[in-house]
């Protein structure tokens, strides 16, 4: 389901209070999201601040939903410095919270629109049961 979702502002803010949940939950630190990045050139940037935050910036414009929710989970990995086995546990986390939500909130397809149409609209009137009415 994520592979054909595309990637927008409201999707990215989603994601980006779900994994802050999840890191909340397991005690590590929820970087800052944002998009997109200042570099024209590049997907995403990890910026370390002075006060030790970390801020992690996604370009989301012409990007599958899947290539961006990447970026985001990578970015609160490398934020926290995560390698091996506790990586590979974080990231599994991450990935099915993620996953959930978009399973939960993902909009309608246009396949799934169409047939919530054809489910309401009034079925055609026969010609003979026309005629009686007039």
């Amino acid at each position: 389901m994520l592979l054909h979702m595309e990637a927008t502002s409201l999707r990215f803010a989603a994601a980006a209070r779900t994994l802050g949940q999840v890191a909340r939950r397991h005690e590590l630190q929820v970087p800052g999201f944002r998009s997109p990045p200042r570099l024209a050139e590049v997907d995403r940037t990890l910026r370390r601040r002075p006060d030790g935050s970390a801020l992690v910036a996604v370009r989301l414009k012409g990007r599958p939903w899947v290539a961006v929710l990447a970026d985001m989970i990578d970015g609160m990995i490398v934020t926290n410095r995560l390698e091996g086995a506790d990586a590979a546990r974080i990231r599994t986390r991450l990935w099915t919270a993620v996953e959930t939500d978009s399973a939960r909130v993902a909009p309608p397809t246009r396949a799934q629109r169409l047939a919530r149409v054809r489910a309401v609209a009034p079925a055609p009137i026969p010609a003979d049961v026309r005629s009686q009415v007039a």
